[in-house]
């Protein structure tokens, strides 16, 4: 599900190789996953009853056609946090075979752990790759090591959402594409109605470390060309175009033009007009604000840019997550996980079942020309931007310190300039030095 539900809560005690080993005990055969010929693997699905069921029906219809093979699907545990009953279960040796649910940063964390099995070198990855047709998708996950830990299900490549009845009101018939356009719609729109915002959010001021995944790391996705802002243990970010998303903050702020004290229903009432936006978001409006109508009152458009960049393919941030296999699972069971993982994803009728319980766009890059998902996409328009948008879209740092470095993002840049106590380049600077020192 999306990741913006609860940030993740990280364990300061360590994971060593030794402890993330399934005990066990029995014959070889049993030790191996294997009995009387048949190989039972364990699969926990996100803690959501939709993707609970889509998983159990591909399950069952995958071991109909290969009987040598049994997937048990179960919901994984999410008290206190999904990822703690999954490093509880590592450490107690009681790991499943397979799960999704996995972001980058927490699949960082059980990768510097050794336990992960790096899915590129199980035989049939490639295979994946290009039956799925996500290649391009798969250039954004590889890890700083060079190896892939995590499959993506889906990609919810974040878009903004422009309140399109206002916008015409100001005499833009579509949503403004660069900063100086977007300030000068925050121009016409206090002059007309000074008591609007362009974007009322009381995340903005918030340090939360997931809440930068929807502001800073949408815009700064888009500044940077998906710069990855860092690798390894180095900071990489891009100095020019991160100053120039915290200057364009500076500029709205100026503007008076953000809003930041917590209000019900900003965007939908309309004392916002500019907000991010997940597919998510579609069929909540459509049931709580039937008024919302896609591309009458409202529309959607990737993050802006800044005046020296083409508007165009422009990169945004992808709440997303995957698929991967544990280590301590056995080599039956892993050789098992992946002709489990292939049959899925060889035939685009599973992607089409899970978008059609889900609304979460599968990862891969022919969305929007595969015969198969056509007819779904012209039903549902409103998801069409964002099937669009997949290959364009960046995931989430693949380091096992996201937490505190996003937290450094709030705390020492965006936070402090949105609130008006810093100027873009002091905040860059500090926040760089904060998460340089996090790194070593």
């Amino acid at each position: 599900m999306k990741i913006k539900k609860a940030a993740s809560i990280l364990f300061a005690a360590s994971l060593t190789v030794s402890g993330l080993a399934a005990c066990s005990t029995g014959n070889k055969e049993q030790n191996s996953g294997t009995k009387d010929g048949v190989t039972t693997i364990e699969f926990w699905a996100a803690p959501s009853p939709t993707q609970q069921v889509y998983w159990k029906e591909v399950a069952e219809e995958f071991t109909k056609e290969n009987p040598e093979i049994k997937v048990n699907v179960s919901p994984m545990k999410e008290s206190p946090t999904s990822e703690a009953s999954i490093q509880s279960a590592i450490a107690g040796g009681s790991a499943p075979t397979m799960s999704e649910n996995i972001n980058r940063g927490f699949a960082a964390q059980l990768a510097d752990s050794k336990a992960l099995v790096p899915l590129d070198e199980l035989d049939g990855w490639d295979k994946v790759k290009e039956s799925r047709k996500m290649e391009n998708t798969m250039e954004g996950w590889e890890f700083a090591d060079g190896h892939q830990y995590v499959l993506p299900i889906y990609s919810n490549a974040m878009l903004f959402g422009w309140k399109l009845d206002i916008l015409k009101e100001l005499g833009y018939n579509e949503p403004p594409k660069t900063y100086s356009e977007m300030l000068d719609v925050a121009k016409k729109l206090k002059e007309k109605y000074p008591d609007k915002y362009v974007w009322a959010k009381a995340d903005l001021a918030d340090p939360t470390a997931w809440k930068r995944w929807f502001d800073f790391f949408m815009l700064y996705n888009a500044a940077s060309d998906g710069n990855k802002f860092v690798e390894g243990t180095k900071f990489t970010g891009d100095e020019k175009a991160g100053e120039q998303v915290l200057g364009f903050m500076d500029d709205l702020r100026q503007a008076d033009a953000l809003l930041t004290r917590q209000s019900k229903d900003p965007f939908e009432s309309g004392l916002g007009i500019f907000v991010d936006v997940g597919p998510w978001t579609i069929p909540y409006w459509a049931e709580k604000f039937p008024e919302m109508k896609y591309n009458e009152t409202y529309t959607l458009a990737p993050p802006p840019v800044p005046d020296d960049m083409d508007p165009k393919e422009v990169k945004t941030f992808a709440d997303t997550k995957g698929l991967v296999v544990y280590a301590s699972a056995t080599k039956e069971q892993q050789k098992a996980a992946m002709k489990f993982i292939n049959w899925v994803y060889s035939n685009p009728e599973n992607d089409l079942k899970w978008l059609e319980k889900t609304n979460l766009p599968p990862a891969r890059d022919d969305l929007t020309t595969n015969e198969t998902f056509k007819p779904f996409l012209d039903k549902n328009p409103a998801l069409q931007p964002y099937a669009a948008a997949v290959s364009n879209a960046i995931p989430p740092m693949d380091n096992a310190k996201y937490n505190d470095i996003q937290t450094f993002i709030g705390q020492h840049a965006f936070n402090p300039v949105v609130k008006g106590e810093k100027n873009p380049k002091t905040a860059w600077k500090d926040m760089k030095e904060a998460i340089e020192g996090a790194l070593k």
